[in-house]
């Protein structure tokens, strides 16, 4: 199956179809912040953004930048053929339980060993979460959490009829 084909590429913007496969994990100074129920429970300026090829970049939280107590360990996994095993969280904001809201690779693979720990979160399953002040969009499906900013274009893997790209 061919690749789609690529969105205009606009001024300060970049396509995700210009990102490397295997992923990019770079430590960015963008501040992000991750809020639920109504208090912002995550703010990082030092988050690592994963950037893969058709993908929108996710941004993992340092375990530091998180609320102490937030996080609890939920059920499942999932194997990440570049970065390893996936630790599911779920989070706990004022008593109530927000279920699978991020992940984690607690072993990462070689060469992605400052993810350790960091968390990233769903965008679709908080209540906010920001880049720079800017409101992300979910990418579709649920699976691969891409945070969509303004300064990013596709089109995205995770719309129906993706899978075989």
């Amino acid at each position: 199956m061919r690749a789609p084909r690529r969105d205009p590429v606009g001024l300060g913007q970049e396509s995700v179809w210009d990102y490397p496969r295997p992923p990019s994990a770079e430590v960015t100074p963008r501040r992000v912040v991750v809020e639920m129920g109504g208090r912002v429970v995550a703010e990082s300026t030092r988050a690592v953004r994963v950037c893969e090829t058709s993908h929108p970049p996710v941004y993992y939280v340092p375990r530091d930048d998180v609320v102490p107590g937030v996080l609890e360990r939920a059920r499942g996994s999932s194997w990440c053929e570049w970065k390893g095993q996936a630790t599911y969280w779920d989070a706990v904001v004022d008593g109530r339980r927000y279920p699978a809201v991020g992940w984690s690779y607690e072993q990462p693979t070689p060469g992605y060993e400052h993810l350790r720990g960091a968390v990233a979160f769903y965008p679709s399953k908080v209540e906010r979460a920001l880049v720079d002040g800017e409101q992300v969009h979910a990418q579709a499906g649920d699976f691969y959490g891409g945070w969509i900013t303004g300064d990013v274009v596709g089109p995205f893997k995770g719309e129906p009829g993706t899978l075989g790209w």
